[in-house]
Formats: C-alpha cells, sequence, structure tokens
C-alpha cells in the first residue's frame, strides 16, 4: 500500500522500484493508489484523534499541529504529509524511491504547501527527532523490522507521538489483501508478500524492545456499505498510537 523508507541494510531494491514505477498515478482517486486514497481519510481521522489526545490540544482546532514537526515515514508520494502540513506541522517526508519524492515535490508546490521531503535510508540523512512520526502501511515493506523500529524510535522526540499502520498476518488477509484485491486489481500486482506482514503481538514485542509504548490500537476494516472504517477488528488491517 506504501513503500518502504529504512535503515540501512533493510531497504529492498525491489520494493522501491516497484512503488517508484507507481509514482506518476499517485494523486489519481482511481488509479494504482486507489486503496490509499479510500484508506486516507480513516487513518487521518485516527491521528486527529491521537494528536489531540496525546496534547490535549482543541479538538476544533484546524490546525492541532502548529509549532509541531513531524516526519512521514515512506512518505510515497505524499499522500499523509500534505495533509499534516494542512494541519499545522512543519512536516519531513522520506521515502525509498527518488521517483515519489520528485512527485511528491512538485505535487506540494502546486498545492501551494511547504514539505522538506527526502530520498533514502531513514537512519543516513542526518535527520533529528520529530514530535510527530507516522509510518502507515510500510513496515510489511523491509526487510529488517527490528532496525526499521530503531530507527523510528530513534526519531521519536521525548514527549512525543507516533503512528503507525500495517496489515496483520491473518488468513483474511491473505485472502482479502494479497488474493482478491491484487486479482481484481484493487491495488497492484506485487504489491504485498503475505509473510512480511507483521502480527499486532509481534509489532508490539519490537516496539517494547525499541523502548517504545504502544497505547490505542484500533482494527481498519472494509465495510461493503461504508468502505475503510476504525473498528475493533484487527484481522485486516490496524493501526496504533505509540509513546516513549
Amino acid at each position: 500500500m506504501s513503500d518502504a523508507t529504512v535503515t540501512p541494510a533493510t531497504i529492498r531494491p525491489s520494493e522501491a522500484e516497484h512503488f517508484g514505477a507507481l509514482a506518476q498515478d499517485w494523486w489519481d482517486p482511481k488509479g494504482t493508489s486507489a486503496m490509499l486514497h479510500r484508506l486516507n481519510p480513516v487513518r487521518l481521522a485516527f491521528i486527529r484523534d491521537a494528536v489531540d489526545m496525546h496534547w490535549g490540544g482543541d479538538i476544533e482546532a484546524a490546525q492541532p499541529l502548529a509549532g509541531k514537526t513531524a516526519l512521514d515515514v515512506g512518505c510515497g508520494a505524499g499522500l499523509l504529509a500534505e495533509p499534516l502540513a494542512r494541519l499545522g506541522a512543519e512536516v519531513t517526508g522520506v521515502d525509498a524511491a527518488a521517483e515519489n519524492v520528485a512527485v511528491a515535490r512538485l505535487h506540494a508546490e502546486g498545492m501551494g504547501l511547504s514539505v522538506d521531503y527526502r530520498h533514502g535510508e531513514l537512519g543516513e540523512l542526518g535527520l533529528g527527532t520529530f514530535d510527530l512520526v507516522t509510518c502507515l502501511e510500510v513496515i510489511e515493506h523491509v526487510a529488517d523490522k527490528p532496525a526499521f523500529i530503531a530507527q523510528l524510535a530513534a526519531r521519536l522526540a521525548d514527549g512525543g507521538l507516533m503512528v503507525l499502520s500495517t496489515p496483520n498476518r491473518t488468513v483474511k488477509s491473505r485472502l482479502l489483501l494479497t488474493g482478491a484485491a491484487e486479482a481484481v486489481g484493487a491495488v497492484p500486482r506485487g504489491t504485498h508478500d503475505w509473510g512480511d506482514f507483521i502480527t499486532p503481538d509481534e509489532l508490539t514485542d519490537l516496539l517494547t524492545a525499541a523502548g517504545l509504548r504502544t497505547g490505542r490500537m484500533k482494527g481498519i476494516a472494509f465495510n461493503p456499505l461504508k468502505g475503510f472504517e476504525v473498528s475493533d477488528d484487527t484481522s485486516l488491517d490496524y493501526i496504533l498510537s505509540v509513546t516513549r
């Protein structure tokens, strides 16, 4: 669903190539990234709630991230980074595919948004720490998950908030995400390897080992009548907040 931006020895060149080839189509809501476009409002709603709960801000505020820095890891062409900028954050986006970063920069410029996009390995970019770190639909694409989680943890400022999402490794996700979704063209073929999906317990263990603490976790489920929605059902995909 997104591509991988990770620490040294964890980027898979084949993954970067796969998603880089889709860069020009990224912002087309009916194109190869259509599923991400449908997922984005659900993910943004979770992030907004997490931000309000974490910092105790005004839930009616248009820019709850004003004065804060945000890092979106595996940013693709900016589908999440741009809304974070509109919420007031000073945003940095990192991606493994140079093609994605090029498209992201052009799109942000066209929208009048200032986002600092970077291409390359997260651990080699010399970035500091950020108040908010997001990494959505990326962990399933990295080769070395413990190293990747450690790098995410290193980018999180004291008192900061992290939000992660990723598919669960279940029979349901195998049938729907690596089976039906690719068969009908909902996601491009070769996007997912079910064996790389990670369960909530496995991810929690990795986060704990990196000195992080999981908070609220919800499922992202598909409702035939409503589309994607936040749910108590984590069997397909899940999203969670994380603190130090």
